[in-house]
């Protein structure tokens, strides 16, 4: 009974599953439509992913294709610039909060710890004592985990004898 239920939807979803994908124009396709608008000039200041998704998808196929037989220009032109990404500036890389000389690390791996696999007895150590500081406010700033370094990444390589 579960396998001919199986059989059956299987039966019925697999021609919708085919049908979409073969309407949409290949990438090789929608190339040379990009190329094409661009030597007309209607893809000024739009992008090849923002040209692709407007107009080589399923879902922008279907509602633009009789607007584009009746006005081509007028419905691309306004597109292109309402299309068009803003630029804005890109974030700045956070820089490494400097270690305050009120900051503690442990010195060795705490004997409540000491039983479990080395890397998992540094981490517990190391965030204990984390802790204690963030009580304490003697942190500096410094984060757990920061891009370029932070407070786990310095504790465990002083555990470790790296540091």
């Amino acid at each position: 009974m579960f396998r001919q239920t199986i059989a059956i939807f299987a039966a019925a979803l697999l021609p919708l599953m085919l049908v979409g994908p073969a309407t949409a124009l290949s990438m090789k396709e929608c190339s040379v439509k990009y190329k094409a608008a661009q030597d007309a000039g209607q893809a000024e200041g739009v992008s090849w992913s923002d040209f692709r998704k407007t107009q080589c998808t399923v879902a922008a196929q279907a509602p633009t294709r009789p607007e584009a037989t009746e006005k081509p220009e007028a419905t691309e032109k306004p597109q292109a610039s309402e299309k068009q990404p803003e630029k804005t500036a890109k974030k700045a890389e956070p820089a490494t909060t400097p270690v305050s000389g009120k900051t503690t690390f442990p010195s060795s791996i705490a004997a409540k710890f000491s039983a479990e696999k080395p890397a998992k007895a540094r981490m517990h150590t190391c965030l204990e004592q984390y802790r204690t500081n963030k009580v304490g406010g003697t942190l500096g700033g410094m984060r757990w985990i920061e891009k370029g370094g932070g407070y786990y990444k310095l504790c465990n390589d002083k555990l470790k004898g790296d540091g």
